[in-house]
């Protein structure tokens, strides 16, 4: 093995690891969080895994082998550095010690030059302010209506409400992953030969399954704090209006962004939302640490994709910008 390849290996390698550990959550969490206790992990991981081996085999046989969904023609194919290999590294500490980093901006700033990272940024913000407002709307009117600590979901109904809370998952999982699966395919060429793709589905196939063994992982509290994400119809609800917003921006353009903006802008939006029909202790109070926490955790992970995209295009490779 060449040092190309090793860093390319590593490269993929921490980013799946990366991917499946932090920004899976946006999508599985509520799922995980009002299951857990009812479904045994390994349910959970064969429904889950074959929503992700159908989204990346069928990526890669309807595009000619790029498992991308095109969210990479803006992004050629680089040979793999060191630095490139670093900026994973770098998002796996990070979620390790609980923080919400934007995948995108970290792994993807090493490889995109300032003017896609821009777009990037732009398109993010406009996600997150997006998805804040209408999940805001959204509450405002679903909050009035459903109680779920004194009114909850009665037994007859529950098992429908499961059934649809595992299908909006499964479209909600699907839609992700045919967008943040660039992510990790940054690293790999554009056109992935079937073997390669053989091993790279046993990877992700493996990490999910330590994700869900875990319970999700220290990301998982982000979703735990927030209110009624365990009671199964509000993480109904918390899958469809993300589903809504994510597969809008999915079709809007190609460029990639910041899905773990537009999730936080989402339990923002409806943390508000809750707090302002609360007739109880919730108030705005109790929301804004908790909003205020989130943010200054999403600025922490877009300081550092900055940092990284500048120095590779003014200090390490200054001609490549």
């Amino acid at each position: 093995m060449d040092q190309l390849t090793l860093w390319m290996a590593l490269g993929f390698l921490f980013a799946g690891y990366s991917v499946i550990a932090n920004d899976s959550i946006q999508t599985l969490g509520t799922w995980i969080a009002s299951n857990n206790e009812r479904f045994k992990w390994t349910t959970m991981w064969i429904a889950a895994s074959s929503v992700l081996l159908f989204t990346l085999w069928h990526g890669w046989y309807i595009n000619g082998g790029d498992i991308s969904y095109g969210r990479l023609d803006k992004i050629p194919f680089q040979e793999v550095q060191w630095y490139h290999a670093s900026a994973p590294l770098i998002l796996l500490l990070l979620t390790r010690v609980g923080v919400p980093v934007s995948t995108s901006f970290l792994v993807l700033s090493a490889f995109a030059s300032t003017f896609v990272l821009e777009k990037m940024l732009v398109k993010s913000i406009m996600g997150y302010a997006v998805a804040g407002v209408f999940a805001y709307a959204l509450w405002i009117f679903v909050a009035r209506r459903l109680d779920e600590r004194n009114n909850p979901v009665k037994e007859e109904r529950k098992k429908w409400w499961r059934v649809a809370q595992w299908v909006s998952a499964g479209f909600l999982w699907w839609t992700w992953l045919a967008h943040d699966i660039a992510n990790i395919a940054v690293f790999l060429p554009r056109q992935v030969p079937w073997d390669m793709m053989i091993g790279v589905s046993l990877i992700f196939v493996g990490g999910l399954a330590y994700m869900l063994r875990e319970g999700g992982g220290k990301i998982q509290q982000i979703v735990l704090e927030k209110q009624h994400t365990r009671y199964v119809r509000s993480a109904t609800i918390v899958n469809i209006a993300y589903f809504l917003c994510l597969y809008f921006f999915k079709e809007l353009n190609n460029i990639p962004m910041s899905t773990t903006w537009v999730f936080v802008g989402l339990l923002c939006g409806r943390e508000l939302a809750i707090s302002t029909v609360s007739n109880g202790s919730y108030r705005l109070k109790n929301v804004f640490p908790i909003i205020g926490k989130d943010f200054m955790k999403m600025m922490i992970g877009l300081g550092a994709s900055l940092g990284i995209v500048l120095t590779i295009h003014y200090i390490i490779v200054p001609n490549g910008l």
